[in-house]
């Protein structure tokens, strides 16, 4: 630390239904207060459409929230203003947004009132999913080297998609748009009045790397569709790190969160990859962010050579700290897939997920013979494939929702490992997994599966907000409060003294039931015709006997 003396930062994060901001104590990661703003348009600030894979936002929403989770955070914490050093913003990705020449989001146009194309394009939405395979056929045809950068397929959720679906189907909107920008790089150009493009973004989402000199090239894009050569020059040339600058705050923005005038804010950043700085990430580490998805970040050192592990999401040069490749996976569904279960099919007397968590908890690992795939919004690692969907099997008339419940808990366990099993195989070390998120405190029940499905201890980050807190670790780093980020990372982060150990038992059990996972795995999700699927039934019938007599 260059200095005793007790500075402030204010992380910002952008979350899938709400935008969160918290005033941090640089001296030792405290958050001395937070606020939480609630997006009001949609359905839980997501609008959607009779097309299911629709999932947009109002940019109206996340400038509102901005400023009022500062203010109100600033005025909580009740501190000396002065003494605030950096911001720091994070936010979901890829949420790329339309803008109109003044830097505005188109949407504040009312010639685009109400028209789903001008919205901010939530990460979660899959209607580019022809044209992500277009775009991974073109690389598999002129740039292969592009999809090793991203796990061997382009997905639906990214930039480019989105932004050619955007010209196939409403050219109006296309056409108006002077430039598109992420979210996370949004939000700083608005506070400072630069853009800038954050590494994470570009890198895992945009096809951004060095290796090829920035964004991909003009013959590749006009391959696939010259307009989007349009796209291209509108984006900054030269990415940055989340310990660069993205530009000063303006007066303007100074004088309505009644902040000093210049402060540095940090380069924006995903969530995730903020998430895994406010928890600690180092090599070796993964660390899970349990949401409404999940991302597995782990980092390796760019004095390495750059690994090809198919079918992980990206890898991407200084993604999550300076001087290393960052390394993302996931899963499209876990928080998403519970709360279906509890607020669209309202089980048994309208269980609440408490209520279903102890009557889950009773359950023997097995005794339900139910077995479900994690699907339900289409498949991020390792299949990359959005137009997947979730399916149980197993189900008797005496099925009960907590079964069903803990078997979709189960799910997205065998979906971790897969995960994680194929950074193994791939030689990236993994000695220790670090949880964070709302679900890896509220759920003991889930931590424990999945340190059984897993054979490893679950670590649990101790701060409820290590998105926000990652952020304001970057903007201690801008500010000068730290040199580096692992000085910063030491001193503002923690671990919880809770940690969940594999159960032997429970772990001999699930390794017979992974398998069979795996097998639905491999036969829904591959174009492997010759997998036979009648011994299933059977034999989760079979276990459920087997631990049921052990009972």
């Amino acid at each position: 630390m260059i200095n005793n003396f007790p500075f402030y930062t204010i992380g910002v994060d952008y979350g899938t239904n709400s935008v969160r901001a918290i005033v941090v104590n640089c001296n030792n990661g405290q958050i001395i207060s937070s606020s939480v703003f609630s997006y009001p348009h949609g359905e839980n600030g997501i609008i959607v459409s009779d097309d299911p894979n629709v999932s947009r936002q109002h940019p109206r929403d996340y400038i509102d929230g901005l400023e009022n989770t500062i203010s109100t955070a600033l005025k909580d914490a009740a501190i000396n203003n002065e003494l605030v050093r950096g911001i720091g913003i994070d936010a979901t990705a890829s949420t790329p947004i339309p803008l109109s020449k003044d830097g505005n989001a188109l949407a504040f146009d009312s010639r685009f009132n109400n028209r789903l194309s001008a919205l901010a394009w939530l990460w979660k939405d899959h209607t580019s999913f022809k044209e992500a395979a277009e775009i991974t056929d073109c690389a598999q045809k002129l740039r292969p080297e592009y999809l090793v950068a991203c796990g061997g397929a382009y997905s639906s959720e990214w930039f480019w998609s989105k932004v050619l679906n955007c010209l196939r189907n409403d050219f109006e909107v296309f056409e108006a748009a002077d430039s598109w920008m992420e979210l996370q790089d949004w939000i700083p150009f608005q506070l400072t009045g630069n853009r800038t493009a954050g590494l994470c973004a570009a890198g895992h989402k945009g096809l951004y790397s060095n290796e090829w000199d920035g964004y991909p090239d003009d013959n590749f894009l006009s391959a696939i569709d010259k307009r989007l050569l349009k796209v291209k020059t509108k984006l900054p040339k030269k990415a940055k790190n989340v310990g660069q600058i993205a530009g000063n705050l303006t007066a303007n923005w100074a004088k309505k969160l009644s902040l000093p005038e210049g402060i540095p804010v940090a380069v924006g950043t995903i969530d995730a990859h903020a998430g895994a700085i406010g928890a600690g990430i180092k090599p070796g580490v993964v660390v899970k962010i349990l949401g409404t998805s999940t991302c597995d970040i782990a980092i390796i050192s760019s004095k390495n050579k750059k690994p090809n592990i198919p079918g992980i999401c990206g890898i991407a040069y200084e993604s999550v700290l300076p001087n290393y490749y960052g390394i993302e996976a996931g899963q499209s569904a876990v928080g998403d897939i519970f709360n279906w279960f509890v607020n669209k099919i309202q089980p048994g007397e309208k269980l609440s997920h408490e209520e279903l968590n102890t009557l889950a908890s009773e359950i023997s690992p097995g005794a339900s013979g139910l077995m479900s795939l994690d699907w339900n919004n289409g498949n991020r690692s390792i299949l990359i494939d959005s137009n997947l969907s979730g399916l149980t099997i197993g189900t008797t008339l005496s099925t009960t929702p907590a079964e069903i419940y803990r078997s979709l808990i189960e799910s997205t366990a065998f979906g971790a490992r897969i995960i994680i099993d194929r950074l193994r195989d791939y030689d990236v070390k993994i000695e220790r997994i670090i949880n964070c998120g709302g679900i890896a405190e509220k759920s003991p029940l889930l931590m424990q599966i999945y340190a059984d499905v897993l054979n490893c201890e679950m670590e649990i980050s101790s701060n409820p907000q290590s998105c926000a807190l990652g952020v304001a670790i970057a903007a201690a780093v801008v500010g000068n409060v730290y040199e580096n980020f692992n000085d910063a990372i030491e001193c503002m982060t923690k671990l919880d003294d809770k940690k969940y150990f594999p159960n032997k038992k429970n772990k001999e059990i699930y390794d017979q039931l992974f398998l069979l996972y795996k097998q639905l795995h491999d036969a829904f999700g591959t174009n492997n015709r010759e997998i036979k699927l009648n011994n299933v039934m059977k034999d989760l019938i079979n276990i459920r006997k087997q631990v049921r007599v052990g009972e």
